[in-house]
């Protein structure tokens, strides 16, 4: 099982490629349709993860304080 640190430090790691993604996405948006759709999607995927990780370690942060 990871350590808090582990999980605080791999959830960093994904934001900044959400936002490297969205930020590609934005900028295909008028040159190639379909890389851009293709970031976004990956972007939405690695959204999903972020929000998985702030469940899971909100409910950690709870068992620890009862």
């Amino acid at each position: 099982m990871k350590t808090l640190s582990e999980i605080k430090e791999h959830q960093l790691k994904l934001q900044r490629r959400y936002k490297q993604l969205v930020e590609q996405a934005y900028n295909f948006r008028q040159t190639d349709s379909a890389l851009s759709d293709l970031s976004e999607f990956k972007a939405i995927k690695l959204l999903n993860k972020l929000n998985q990780l702030k469940f899971l370690n909100r409910d950690t942060l709870h068992q620890k304080s009862n």
